[in-house]
């Protein structure tokens, strides 16, 4: 459920511009209050990203510096959409346009389609499948059920990255991508796909970008009747930006720079889709002068999950993780994660399923508790172990809220009682809406305590109490409202598909699972094989499925369990062993090697003419240089070429003599463990023992003398850096009278 939904109640609207702005940390409202220019917001996970945007759009308008119809804010799914518009109407913004990339190219691409091409825009096909299937019969290539897929998927990342069917081949070997066919055949279809879809006078999904990124690329005259509408644009999850979306946003923008683009580069994870942050990580170079704002105050999670989530993307490489962000949790303490290993994949559903059962009875929500795993295929087990536990559970990615039948029927009854008020017989003893909501609900099915068992009955049972439960919710926060009312909030939620909550234990894909959040989360199969999967050989599809593994975790606001099984079946061989992204951080595990890139800390940069690609991200204390070489390490005692992570923090080999100095190094662990407990955090959140250990050899003596000692970064070293210093040159800490 996301963070809009755990609180179903509707906030009264703020009653100035100035209080748009309440509630809001530094950072957020650094974003809330940079209206002009090119801004990028660097935002981790459950740092509150859509609410600093949101608030940023409602403050310009309520402040009179936006013009409500001026603005265009994209993203990449209806519901996250639709989310934005009910939080900008919430705050007093109404009449913004919040709409996906191909929802508001969709919108412009109908009314010039007359005027740029003439007569009726081609029919738009829901599914490509059967087009593809005619495609590959016409080429003389039989296609299976899962290669028509694939085959399908092949055609839309080439759309959404401008690769034509003849240069499908060579883009394919440049970006490193497996074609589940010989390269040839899929060009083949794929050219054959785009004849058919003339003949028939039918276009697709991608081809509505790419017809409006056509129009306003030819017709000067449209672009700028585009660009006199829409003065200021706002793009969420900007690290899934692909090329062609990237290309309709900057015909969009023309010559002018009042752009706020939102993101995180360790949260892209549809790069096979044609995603890539590039165009997140390379917005300072293309706008200089930009103002970039680090979100790292998580507000989600726990300093628990928070700890192994920033412990998972030290271990990553490439890009991605030269720019990650260390979060740092802003709720109490909670439980450690669980680890557990299983003989065989039923018994570890069965383990989830009977945990899970003990937490509900323990008056956890059902709603509140998620199982996440890294294909759809894994969701069977664990559906059947939920139903034998008695668990009810419902599996996001199948049928929608709204386009359930029961839920249908319900929107009609209301519908009617709504329209008929007092005459409707159903509400001659309703006192208030949540009464006559309950009353005709009762005619569809709903009852006060909900059925036994698991099945069917109990599917549409719940959906009608997920409405019973939001129209309590909605007569709290409005409480002389009409059945009318609700039934139009009801409308707003469906064109948005922002469903309410449904009292289920919610199965979903790791992929499906992004930007959701639950109480409790279980990340199942993390297994060699699956986590990574086994088709992700090369490093950036590797370091993918860290992110992917990330985003599991972060999506757990309190208790977090990790599981993977030995064996898929019962009685077979034990041939897994535990996911490779869990070494170094599950008891009894080892790390491996580290990398030495620095981690993004939180604030405001203003940018600055001629600012570098490099400059996007990163803190640190005036004068400590960035360790962006990639030369080896060598041990500073024997010359030799250093490879152990432990070896390379030293700067010398394991045993090579130390010249360490003791007193230094107990002076600094009882430093340290001071440190520890003013955070709450165990010792080596503060630095590791090796890291102590390399101090106390080097002894330095300026900042730039630490900054370069592994496992001192920016953050580290602008927090903790004057302190260390002062101990090294034997000074006393001012203000430090804790002895305890």
């Amino acid at each position: 459920m996301t963070a809009a939904t755990h609180s179903t109640l509707f906030p009264q609207v703020p009653d100035s511009a100035d209080a748009v702005l309440e509630g809001l940390d530094p950072e957020q409202r650094a974003v809330a209050t940079a209206l002009h220019g090119p801004v990028c917001v660097l935002a981790g996970a459950g740092t509150g990203k859509t609410r600093a945007i949101t608030h940023r759009i409602a403050y310009g308008v309520r402040a009179g510096m936006l013009q409500p119809a001026s603005v265009l804010a994209v993203t990449f799914t209806n519901r996250a959409a639709g989310e934005m518009r009910g939080r900008l109407r919430q705050l007093g913004a109404a009449g913004v346009q919040a709409r996906t990339f191909h929802s508001a190219a969709l919108r412009q691409l109908q009314y010039f389609w007359p005027k740029a091409v003439g007569g009726g825009m081609p029919r738009i096909i829901d599914r490509k499948i059967q087009l593809v299937a005619d495609a590959a019969a016409a080429c003389r290539i039989r296609l299976d059920r899962n290669e028509l897929r694939d085959a399908a998927a092949e055609i839309e990342w080439s759309k959404v990255t401008r690769t034509v069917p003849s240069d499908y081949a060579a883009a394919t070997a440049k970006h490193g991508r497996e074609a589940p066919r010989d390269p040839a055949e899929i060009a083949q279809i794929y050219a054959t796909y785009e004849d058919l879809k003339r003949e028939r006078a039918v276009i697709d999904f991608e081809d509505v970008l790419l017809l409006t990124v056509g129009i306003l690329q030819d017709r000067h005259d449209i672009a700028e009747q585009v660009r006199s509408q829409y003065q200021h644009f706002v793009v969420d999850e900007y690290q899934d930006v692909s090329p062609l979306q990237q290309s309709l946003l900057e015909l969009w923008l023309g010559d002018r720079d009042d752009l706020c683009v939102v993101g995180d580069a360790s949260q892209t994870i549809y790069s096979f889709t044609g995603a890539t942050p590039d165009h997140l990580l390379d917005f300072r170079h293309r706008h200089p002068g930009a103002t970039v704002v680090k979100l790292v105050r998580d507000y989600r999670s726990t300093p628990q999950v928070v700890h192994l989530a920033n412990a998972l993307l030290s271990q990553a490489r490439g890009r991605a993780a030269d720019h990650r962000l260390e979060l740092i949790s802003q709720r109490p303490p909670g439980p450690e994660p669980r680890y557990t290993e299983y003989a065989d994949e039923p018994a570890e559903a069965e383990g989830a399923a009977h945990r899970i059962r003990d937490l509900i009875a323990s008056g956890v929500l059902a709603s509140e508790i998620a199982i996440l795993f890294r294909t759809n295929s894994q969701s069977e087990t664990y559906e059947q172990a939920l139903a034998d536990a008695g668990v009810p559970y419902q599996l996001r990615g199948a049928e929608r809220f709204f386009d359930r039948p029961e839920v249908r029927k319900a929107g009609a009854a209301l519908r009617a009682a709504a329209r008929f008020g007092g005459n409707d017989t159903l509400l001659e003893d309703a006192v208030d809406l949540p009464s006559q909501v309950r009353a005709v609900l009762s005619g569809e099915g709903w009852t006060g305590e909900p059925p036994a068992g698991s099945g069917a009955v109990r599917e549409r049972w719940d959906s009608l109490a997920a409405l019973v439960n939001l129209a309590h919710d909605f007569a709290a926060a409005k409480p002389h409202a009409t059945l009318g009312d609700l039934v139009a909030e009801l409308d707003e939620r469906a064109n948005a598909q922002h469903a309410p909550t449904v009292q289920g234990v919610t199965l979903a894909s790791l992929h499906s699972a992004k930007g959701l959040e639950w109480d409790v989360v279980f990340l199942v199969g993390v297994a060699e094989g699956m986590m990574p999967i086994t088709y992700a050989r090369t490093d950036e599809q590797i370091e993918e499925e860290r992110r992917l593994l990330y985003v599991g975790v972060t999506r757990a606001r309190e208790q977090l369990s990790v599981s993977w099984a030995l064996s898929r079946s019962p009685g077979t061989r034990p041939n897994r062993r535990p996911s490779r992204f869990l070494n170094g951080l599950r008891p009894g595990s080892t790390a491996g090697p580290g990398r030495t890139g620095t981690g993004g800390s939180g604030g405001v940069e203003v940018g600055f003419p001629g600012a570098r690609a490099g400059d996007l991200v990163g803190g640190g204390t005036e004068g400590a240089p960035r360790r962006t070489s990639r030369t080896p390490a060598r041990c500073r005692v024997c010359g030799r070429t250093l490879r152990d992570a432990g070896e390379m923090k030293l700067m010398r080999c394991e045993d090579c003599p130390s010249d360490m100095d003791e007193g230094l190094y107990e002076r600094l662990r009882e430093w340290r463990a001071v440190q520890a407990r003013r955070s709450g955090q165990p010792d080596f959140c503060v630095f590791t023992d090796r890291t102590l250990m390399a101090i106390a050899e080097a002894g330095p003596s300026t900042p730039v003398e630490l900054a370069r000692i592994p496992g001192v970064r920016a953050r580290k070293l602008q927090r903790y850096g004057a302190d260390v210093l002062d101990i090294c040159a034997g000074r006393e800490l001012e203000g430090d009278d804790e002895s305890d």
